[in-house]
């Protein structure tokens, strides 16, 4: 992984090339400073402070430079707005010439990161682009929040070859490798089928090279606050039996998405040293097709006791997850989060950047909604309809795990979800995508981090470090 502590340094007054940063409402008096020379190669270049991520390097002394761009508020700025001097400036080292980076340094850092596993040849031509910061105590968090968005981009992008269940195991188990007191506990085998049911059963067809398992990693003292953090780890969905079509399946490495945020997060969770007991769950599967794969129409019992018939075998990352929380809620955390790429049916109705944020308390969904705004990582509230439970009916067992109707895709199965939730216990779903379609600054296409910094800002405000 790209070493993010080298690329942002405490400012100690080294040497330093200058970032000017503008909007339009104040290029006009920053460009009155300017000399002449600067003032024509603006004009030159057509640099007015209005086209957003646009900059320019002029002259200095000593045959160095400086460089001006363009951010939409410069006295409040955003994670990405410098991500783009991050991509393209050249190797050296900078700082901003008026003020500290904040948030924008996290732009700056996950900019330099590449995902580059499978190329034959990578061009080191381009060293690093180092800033210095005078927030030398917040150094640390920013480049803990960089390292854990490279690691769920990396493990969403690997091709499901290489990121099958054993190696959604060796990801967590990487949390319990480096002295951080974690403890890593597998289920597998017969005490899976035996005490996961639907875990097993969505797992059954693939190989047993990729045999389903419950992966497991406690961390902290447990005097402290219990909470639960849930990924569905789906390595590869074909649709089982209810088979995908190939435009359905092209994308289907990142069906794991849910379990990369949820590792990331233990990973920042034990990197800043939360006074939490965390307790994360990842129930890694394939779902295959063979003669041992689940059926249309099968009855499973699962951990929690409800019996599920199968309305549709692509509908399986809600049968792994409802398993692991009932798991999780056998412990008693005060508080439980699922990531999930669950549905079609969110991203037709909120596009590739919103995760559906679902919960059953209004003041966990507040505080959600507010961290995702403050840290420039939004969710979108979607209601946990009642109405629409009868949709999950099922004439001969407890519920189903999908409506036959085409309505409501994302809150039906939400809904599947929260029969696994006890009432009275905090709980909140993320329905992401995991994905950008189309890369912006800073934001590769590709395997994506949407919703992990706001709850990881949640997580903060709730358990600060004492």
């Amino acid at each position: 992984m790209t070493d993010f502590a080298a690329l942002l340094i405490a400012d100690r007054g080294q040497k330093a090339r200058p970032i000017h940063l503008v909007d339009k409402g104040t290029f006009a008096d920053w460009v009155k400073g300017r000399s002449a020379a600067d003032r024509a190669l603006l004009k030159a270049q057509r640099f007015d402070g209005k086209t957003a991520f646009a900059s320019v390097i002029l002259p200095a002394a000593d045959g160095e430079y400086e460089v001006v761009s363009t951010v939409a508020d410069a006295a409040k700025l955003s994670p990405w707005c410098l991500a783009k001097l991050g991509e393209t400036l050249p190797e050296g080292h900078y700082r901003l010439a008026s003020g500290a980076p904040g948030p924008a340094a996290f732009g700056w850092l996950v900019a330099q990161h590449r995902f580059d596993r499978y190329k034959s040849s990578v061009s080191d031509e381009q060293g690093p682009r180092i800033l210095l910061s005078s927030e030398a105590s917040r150094i640390g968090q920013w480049v803990h929040l960089a390292e854990a968005t490279a690691l769920v981009r990396d493990l969403v992008n690997t091709p499901a070859g290489d990121m099958g269940p054993a190696d959604l195991e060796q990801a967590a188990g990487a949390l319990a490798d480096n002295d951080s007191g974690a403890k890593l506990e597998v289920t597998s085998g017969d005490a899976l089928s035996q005490g996961y049911p639907m875990i097993a059963a969505v797992g059954g067809g693939a190989s047993k090279d990729r045999a389903p398992r419950l992966i497991e990693l406690h961390w902290g003292n447990p005097r402290h606050p219990r909470i639960a953090i849930v990924g569905k780890g789906v390595c590869f969905d074909s649709g089982g039996l209810d088979l995908k079509p190939a435009s359905g399946m092209r994308l289907m490495k990142k069906d794991m998405g849910g379990a990369a945020h949820a590792i990331a997060l233990a990973r920042l969770i034990i990197a800043e040293r939360l006074p939490v007991r965390l307790h994360l769950l990842v129930p890694a599967v394939e779902n295959s097709v063979s003669a041992n794969a689940y059926r249309p129409g099968d009855i499973i019992k699962s951990r929690k006791g409800l019996t599920v018939e199968i309305e549709n075998t692509d509908a399986e990352g809600r049968l792994v997850l409802g398993d692991a929380l009932a798991r999780a809620e056998e412990d008693e955390p005060e508080l439980m989060i699922d990531f999930a790429t669950l549905t079609g049916a969110a991203r037709v109705a909120l596009g590739p950047d919103l995760p559906a944020m679902f919960a059953n308390d209004d003041a966990l969904a507040e505080d959600l909604l507010g961290c995702g705004t403050e840290e420039g990582d939004p969710l979108w509230r979607m209601p946990l309809w009642e109405g629409y439970d009868e949709m999950l009916k099922s004439d001969i067992a407890d519920l189903s795990n999908a409506s036959e109707a085409p309505l409501a895709g994302a809150v039906t199965a939400a809904l599947f979800l929260q029969r696994f939730v006890p009432e009275g216990r905090q709980w909140a779903h993320l329905d992401t995508f995991a994905w950008r379609p189309a890369a912006k600054p800073g934001r590769p296409k590709g395997g994506e981090a949407l919703g992990l910094r706001a709850v990881f800002a949640l997580l903060q405000k709730r358990y600060p470090r004492r």
